[in-house]
């Protein structure tokens, strides 16, 4: 009987440990697969490249130590979600004003084009970086996780915790707002 009980005392923790061996797996292809477009993200909502740092990897610590607790259905948008969180939660301990960083949308990859064409695409996303930090901040959320993240709407909303209707009402008048700026009308 008392080896009945170690073997299963035995079996439960090869169990637990092969469980963490999956666990960390699963997290370590989410860094290698997603870690570059998180801290994007935080970058752009913190202006700064080492707080960004700092939260993401404390985004992937959060993603291990919750990973047991949900059925992740888009893995992309539970991480981001996770980031936005583990963001918040900078924000409120630290209680400071976020700087501006002016490089985020220029160090964006820009097409194979011509010298002058590319000159002409830093101009517009320097100009649209301008734009986007003059909008309120749940805008200019919605903004760059639906427009340059592509988010669906559904993802964005769950990501901010926010319902998708009114996702869909910031990011119209976000998009509203920029081409009122922009001076046309157009789609």
């Amino acid at each position: 009987m008392k080896s009945m009980i170690t073997f299963l005392l035995l079996l439960r923790y090869i169990y637990r440990n092969e469980k963490r061996v999956i666990m960390a797996s699963f997290i370590e292809q989410l860094h290698r697969k997603y870690a570059a477009d998180v801290n994007r993200y935080l970058l752009s909502l913190t202006k700064n490249h080492h707080i960004a740092e700092e939260i993401t990897q404390e985004t992937f610590y959060r993603a291990y130590i919750f990973l047991h607790n949900d059925g992740i259905e888009n893995e992309k948008s539970w991480l981001f979600k996770v980031a936005y969180n583990t963001y918040i939660d900078h924000l409120r301990k630290n209680k400071k004003t976020v700087s501006k960083d002016d490089d985020y949308f220029q160090r964006l990859k820009a097409y194979e084009k011509s010298i002058e064409e590319q000159y002409e695409i830093k101009e517009m996303l320097h100009e649209l970086l301008l734009k986007l930090d003059e909008l309120p901040v749940k805008q200019k959320q919605a903004i760059l996780l639906a427009d340059f993240h592509e988010f669906s709407y559904k993802e964005a909303a769950e990501i901010l915790q926010i319902t998708p209707n009114y996702f869909k009402i910031l990011l119209f008048r976000a998009r509203q707002k920029l081409r009122h700026d922009r001076g046309t009308d157009d789609e």
